[in-house]
């Protein structure tokens, strides 16, 4: 597996995404309205970060994040080219899944999240491309 992302939380995503650009020389690789969210994925060359904001009178995952923490580090994502085996490995280790089964995720891509209960407090999310 390699680094995939790091999901942001945030109530102004194009303000994030304006700054991370100038910031950290980092031009919007893929935008969309995924569900619930504004997404937006900046290429930092090894990876994204991909800043999230719910739309307007939205609630879900991020809303409730947004509610309970504040903007930050929503969840660190892990890139596999077998998201099933990822998945059975993380059974087999006794890691509570969110996600039973991948699902269709931003991108397009097949993702599946760990429970932050059993990886040190992080949300973890299986990307496979």
């Amino acid at each position: 597996m390699e680094f995939d992302h790091a999901g942001i939380a945030t109530d102004d995503r194009d303000a994030l995404v304006d700054l991370y650009g100038t910031l950290l020389d980092a031009p919007v690789a893929h935008e969309e309205r995924f569900g619930e969210l504004r997404v937006a994925f900046l290429d930092l060359g090894n990876g994204y970060f991909e800043v999230l904001e719910p739309t307007a009178g939205a609630d879900g995952a991020v809303t409730n994040y947004l509610d309970r923490q504040g903007p930050g580090i929503h969840h660190l994502a892990l890139r596999t080219d077998d998201i099933d085996d990822a998945l059975d490995r993380a059974r087999a280790a006794d890691v509570p899944l969110i996600d039973e089964e991948p699902r269709p995720g931003a991108w397009g891509h097949n993702v599946a999240f760990l429970h932050p209960s059993a990886t040190g407090g992080v949300l973890v999310e299986f990307v496979e491309h």
